[in-house]
């Protein structure tokens, strides 16, 4: 690689000057880690650990749920649980076989089994938009009949485009259609945390203009504030990483020798956020429920 060449020269020329050691430019130890099979491992092997991890607390916080409510069927806050287990159990595996991912070939293939899990984190999260843009509507007397089609059509046309530039990439072979790869999905992060921002920002106003003695208000006006601060940030980072990754081959995530860069960005945008929005919705619903229950709580 051009980073372990421009690494070596600087090596040798500090020795030759009497230098002693990699001193440049400060970051030579990032490189050294970077170059590490034994760091390389130990990053991937710990982020297939914080994933699998991630995947058992959603995985038993859905058996805990549908042992609560046994009487109702795949509630928004059950798909959001089952989602997660899924996103992040794939997460998990992908990870444990870094070193079979990150250099399987075709290309197109790679990036499939890459990206189909960032495709399924937007799906799982953006659930959160709709149930809130539900209740927005709701409590504003709106209609909410097209709220649902609106979320699948979303989807859809996210994961149809997605499909035709992987076979695009598959076909043409051009660094060109990978940075089309990447500027699509910085987009559609973009796209998740404006829909965070408007429907949780909306949902969250509304919420303070209820009585104070409202029953459980601030304790739903800091779940909405903050799972909207923590989604639209995770969204945004991810907005402007693949970006930066699309023109700038150093931030190039998704290889073998970028472990640090892997590490930092999926604990940013998937293991940290998943964490938290897990925790913060951990509440179970009651055993006796009314007509009006909302799902995720």
């Amino acid at each position: 690689m051009a980073s372990s060449l421009r690494a070596s020269g600087l090596w040798v020329l500090e020795r030759e000057s009497g230098g002693g050691g990699w001193r440049g430019n400060g970051l030579d130890w990032w490189e050294e880690i970077d170059e590490s099979e034994k760091w390389q491992q130990g990053i991937f092997w710990a982020l297939c650990a914080a994933y699998a991890s991630i995947s058992f607390v959603a995985f038993v916080q859905l058996i805990r749920i549908q042992l609560r409510v046994p009487e109702y069927g795949w509630t928004t806050q059950k798909v959001f649980h089952l989602m997660n287990f899924i996103v992040n159990g794939l997460r998990a595996v992908l990870f444990g076989l870094y070193k079979d991912v990150f250099t399987i070939r075709p290309k197109a293939l790679e990036m499939m089994l890459l990206d189909l899990p960032s495709l399924l984190f937007f799906s799982t999260y953006t659930l959160l938009v709709l149930f809130w843009a539900e209740i927005y509507y709701q409590a504003r007397s709106l209609p909410v009949d097209k709220l649902r089609p609106s979320y699948y059509t979303v989807n859809a046309v996210v994961y149809f485009i997605q499909v035709c530039i992987w076979m695009y990439v598959r076909i043409s072979r051009s660094p060109i259609s990978i940075e089309v790869a990447k500027i699509f999905f910085s987009a559609v992060s973009f796209i998740a945390a404006l829909g965070f921002l408007v429907y949780g920002g909306r949902l969250f106003v509304m919420l303070r203009r209820f009585p104070i003695e409202s029953r459980g208000r601030q304790k739903k006006l800091n779940e909405v504030g903050f799972v909207t601060a923590i989604c639209c940030t995770c969204f945004l980072i991810r907005c402007f990483v693949v970006a930066l990754s699309a023109f700038d081959k150093d931030a190039e995530l998704d290889v073998l020798d970028h472990p640090i860069l892997n590490l930092i960005y999926y604990t940013l945008v998937e293991i940290l956020p998943s964490a938290l929005v897990l925790f913060i919705l951990r509440k179970l619903p009651p055993k006796r429920i009314s007509d009006q229950y909302h799902p995720i709580r």
